[in-house]
């Protein structure tokens, strides 16, 4: 993969040795090279197996949590929130993340093929683009509805959404496509980029909606209209998924040149993408507490793992 790495991020442990993928074959008898998970890092495994370890919650926590989170939105389809066709979108990107670190290890332990490992990249490019780009409409979506909410009625069209969702589709396969190609020019510098502009811009587009709606509460300690309270707290969960998954890559990549090269391969890289890669666990599990009913759980079952109280739903 190109990321603003020399090698091929998040899988470079796999695929250190940036064959092109004439030299890859689809039967693991006759390939021209031997793959390990931890090529080139066999003693420093520690960064490598935090990734991994990460990309496996994906698979048994958030597969099923992005269908929940799916099947909620299709349930409610008839009464939508402005957001949910971007919240939609990111859950199927997140879920066909997850499936294809199953198709990863298979790749990489039994079938060993070219286009294999073109598929993969293709998803990572999926990932490393959709993630950012669909919580920056949320964001949108919430920054106009809290400071403009004039403008913001009239702007609750879905056609608009829809096509915003559909340029950021575009821009998603555009770079995933390029990035299964490989080959570009500095392209590691679009994602890049791209990864600043997200993260601050959600963050300074988050800060000013918590700063407006906690003025807007007002002397009294309950006095918040339910829905920026509703507002609040998705904002809030937002600002701490875009900390906890954005950050430590935004904070630790831009220093490559000042680690050690194994050091920074072996260590920096994966741990930084593993905090990239869980965002597909921790995105749907942040929405689906904040509900109170989850499809197909049972009530006590939402309760403990959420956390409610059932006797005060309205804080909910």
């Amino acid at each position: 993969m190109e990321h603003p790495l020399r090698h091929d991020a998040r899988f470079s442990y796999a695929l250190r040795s940036s064959l092109p993928s004439s030299n890859l074959t689809t039967n693991s008898t006759n390939a021209t090279h031997t793959f390990s998970v931890f090529d080139g890092c066999e003693h420093m495994v520690s960064g490598i197996i935090f990734d991994l370890a990460l990309q496996s919650i994906n698979v048994i926590i958030g597969i099923p949590a992005n269908i929940l989170v799916i099947a909620q939105l299709i349930k409610t389809r008839k009464e939508p929130s402005t957001s949910d066709i971007f919240l939609g979108c990111l859950a199927f990107m997140d879920a066909y993340f997850g499936f294809m670190t199953i198709i990863s290890f298979l790749n990489l332990y039994h079938w060993r093929s070219a286009m294999g490992w073109r598929a993969l990249k293709f998803a990572y490019g999926v990932k490393d683009t959709s993630g950012p780009l669909f919580l920056s409409c949320v964001c949108l979506d919430r920054f106009i509805a809290v400071i403009f909410p004039i403008a913001f009625g009239q702007l609750k069209d879905s056609k608009y959404r829809v096509g915003l969702t559909v340029v950021v589709l575009l821009l998603t396969f555009a770079y995933a496509s390029a990035k299964s190609v490989g080959g570009l020019p500095n392209f590691e510098k679009v994602f890049t980029g791209e990864v600043l502009f997200s993260f601050t811009w959600m963050v300074v587009c988050n800060v000013a909606i918590l700063l407006a709606l906690k003025r807007s509460r007002g002397s009294g300690k309950d006095e918040m209209h339910p829905m920026k309270r509703k507002a609040f707290k998705i904002v809030l969960s937002i600002l701490f998924i875009i900390i906890s998954n954005y950050l430590p890559p935004v904070a630790l990549f831009p220093f490559e040149d000042y680690y050690p090269h194994k050091v920074f391969a072996c260590y920096v890289q994966p741990v930084g993408f593993a905090f990239v890669n869980i965002s597909s666990t921790i995105q749907p599990l942040t929405y689906l507490s904040r509900l109170e009913k989850v499809p197909f759980l049972p009530e006590s079952c939402v309760e403990k793992l959420c956390c409610k109280k059932k006797d005060n739903p309205s804080k909910a």
